[in-house]
């Protein structure tokens, strides 16, 4: 399965970054070059265990909806999050939050694999994962000015 792990120092602490990074908010407002939006689930606050929340945005000049888990919470180290309905053939972004002396060291890690076999692989050899990484930056560039 295709997958990146992009890191970044965020001058705050593990916990300021985690709960931060569950953000409905800070997540909407860090997507606005994708007109991303919720909806259903929970609009405004931070996600929880278990909470699913659904996405729309646009990729590639197409609407997508994304309907996503949060699982596995352990304040402030990490927490995943998996596509349950979407686009992917499979989807799962793991957060971690690690202690750095700059402050907190995030780290994303992404395993996807695009629907369609053969022209899903094509896909993501050649577009998706640049896609992805740059939509993961867009999130973390808003985590950073944050705390700027």
């Amino acid at each position: 399965m295709p997958s990146f792990v992009l890191e970044r120092v965020v001058p705050a602490s593990p916990s300021e970054v985690f709960d931060l990074s569950l953000d409905v908010g800070l997540h909407v407002r860090s997507q606005r070059s994708h007109r991303e939006r919720v909806v259903a689930g929970p609009t405004s606050g931070m996600l929880r265990e278990g909470d699913c929340i659904t996405w729309s945005a646009r990729h590639f000049g197409i609407r997508f909806r994304l309907t996503s888990a949060v699982y596995d919470l352990d304040r402030p180290h990490r927490f995943r999050d998996r596509q349950v309905r979407g686009p992917f053939a499979s989807f799962v972004h793991t957060h971690e939050f690690l202690p750095d002396a700059d402050g907190t060291r995030m780290r994303d890690t992404i395993e996807f694999r695009s629907p369609f076999g053969l022209l899903g692989r094509v896909v993501d050899a050649t577009a998706m994962r640049r896609h992805l990484m740059a939509v993961i930056s867009e999130r973390n560039d808003g985590i950073s000015a944050h705390f700027s």
